[in-house]
């Protein structure tokens, strides 16, 4: 295999890396030193490497492009537990990542730290009650890119004498757009080489790229798949999602459906709430309807405030909503809000950073000036949106994902879930959810998974079965799934 010159050194696979060691004449066994001190020892630069030799620590940085994501911008919140990150990817890319701490689950135990990454700059989806979805498609990251974000976050927690212990892929842009860097960052960020994360402690969203559904269920991989559903009925969907219309309801059910049976991961509907609109006890109802007996899980997210005039529901009207559902059998949680006093939502943070004042330039974290033209890139954003605005420019959209799609290029991140359910059942559970999603791309060939089917959890500890609703438990199932006995809420 050849490695491009100047190809990021976080987007290498281990047997990449080991190919381009042995390429620069060196025994293999050095790939696994720069990868040592990549990912434990976050070093930021081939030089720091010391235990290799001077004259392949010269190679690899003529060869490899080693930069760290550089941070333009952080904010954390009061309670210091959500920390926003704008961070400068190559060509001046701005993007956003969250990290995200909870308290230990059992006495003694570890918080839990999720970072949700972002694998596109900008979004093509337009969801109109979405910051990303208003500011445009730019461009998609590279597996490095995506793997970058998890390891700036490392960084800092190990200042803190703590790990990430999740990673989801629900930032900025649709991961199944991005198919092919999305599946290797998720291989990279799982091996146990590299990240050394287990696949369960992964979970992607999507909006409901179908065959991106279906191809990531026959990659042997065990990562959790959150579909952001938002609407029981295609009217109502296709109106907050304008890009939805290649695809009903009723096929993305479908689609889960498959994903469930093939991997025997439970399947997480994103449904965000959005006063008005699809808050409704009818709504609900039909909601209840759609989703029950299929064994899914229902992620109730009140909208976080954004630029397009959409309100959260109040609280009593999302415990009704969650009620109606709870009564109709169908397991589902409020996700607890987090971060929006430091716009923490999907693009909110790159949206404030452009409307700072035109008259000022940005400036980086030490202080330092950022062209004005980057700074302030995104002034010209919609201060108001609405669903009637949406229908030219959704199929605008739709013909630029077919080209995507043909050449193979091709959430919020303000909350986790609190989820009564899952914590009864030591589900690792799948932090934050809900971006906008795209149609398109076409898989590279990625190398096979280094990492062991099923996962292992972020303290080594194996998982060994899944748990499904009311404390049922997943029986025999595909390979790396060990039930226990039990039964599963099969889909219809």
């Amino acid at each position: 295999m050849t490695v491009p010159v100047r190809a990021s050194l976080y987007g290498l696979l281990p047997a990449e890396l080991e190919a381009l060691v042995a390429e620069l004449g060196h025994p293999r066994y050095r790939a696994d030193q720069v990868l040592h001190a990549a990912y434990r020892e976050f070093a930021a630069e081939f030089e720091a490497i010391r235990q290799l030799p001077t004259p392949l620590r010269a190679a690899l940085a003529q060869r490899l492009d080693f930069s760290p994501a550089r941070e333009v911008r952080r904010i954390a919140s009061s309670d210091g537990l959500t920390t926003k990150l704008l961070l400068e990817m190559a060509g001046g890319t701005l993007i956003e990542t969250v990290l995200m701490q909870y308290p230990a689950s059992k006495p003694g135990g570890r918080r839990r730290s999720t970072v949700c990454v972002s694998t596109q700059a900008g979004c093509a989806m337009g969801c109109v009650f979405c910051a990303t979805g208003q500011m445009g498609f730019e461009r998609n990251l590279t597996a490095g890119e995506i793997v970058a974000q998890a390891v700036h976050a490392g960084r800092l927690l190990r200042e803190r004498g703590e790990h990430v212990t999740n990673v989801v892929f629900m930032g900025m842009g649709e991961p199944l757009a991005n198919y092919a860097a999305t599946v290797k960052a998720v291989r990279i960020l799982a091996d146990p080489r590299c990240f050394g994360l287990g696949q369960r402690h992964i979970t992607i969203s999507t909006v409901g790229v179908i065959r991106g559904i279906d191809r990531l269920a026959e990659e042997g991989l065990q990562v959790g798949l959150a579909v952001s559903l938002h609407a029981p009925n295609d009217v109502l969907r296709r109106r907050l999602v304008p890009t939805a219309a290649p695809h009903s309801v009723g096929e993305i059910m479908a689609a889960a459906r498959r994903y469930f049976e093939r991997t025997g991961r439970r399947v997480t509907f994103e449904y965000a709430l959005i006063a008005g609109e699809n808050d409704s006890d009818a709504t609900a109802r039909e909601l209840a309807q759609l989703v029950r007996g299929t064994g899914a899980h229902v992620n109730l997210i009140p909208v976080n405030p954004t630029a397009g005039g959409y309100r959260r529901p109040a609280r009593q009207r999302v415990l009704a909503f969650e009620r109606i559902l709870r009564e109709a059998g169908v397991n589902c949680t409020v996700r607890v809000e987090k971060g929006t006093e430091i716009s923490a939502a999907c693009g909110q943070l790159r949206t404030d950073e452009a409307a700072r004042s035109p008259a000022r330039r940005g400036t980086s974290r030490s202080g330092e000036e950022l062209p004005r033209e980057r700074a302030n890139r995104f002034d010209d954003h919609l201060p108001q949106h609405h669903p009637e605005a949406d229908s030219d420019r959704g199929t605008e959209v739709e013909q630029r994902l077919d080209v995507a799609a043909d050449d193979g290029r091709g959430e919020d991140a303000d909350t986790d879930l609190v989820d009564r359910d899952r914590a009864a059942n030591d589900d690792p559970g799948i932090g934050l959810a809900d971006c906008a999603a795209v149609e398109g791309g076409h898989a590279d060939g990625a190398p096979p998974d280094l990492d062991l089917v099923g996962g292992n959890a972020a303290d080594g500890a194996a998982f060994d079965g899944e748990r499904g609703i009311a404390g049922g438990v997943f029986g025999p199932g595909p390979a790396g799934v060990d039930g226990h006995g039990g039964t599963v809420d099969r889909w219809p």
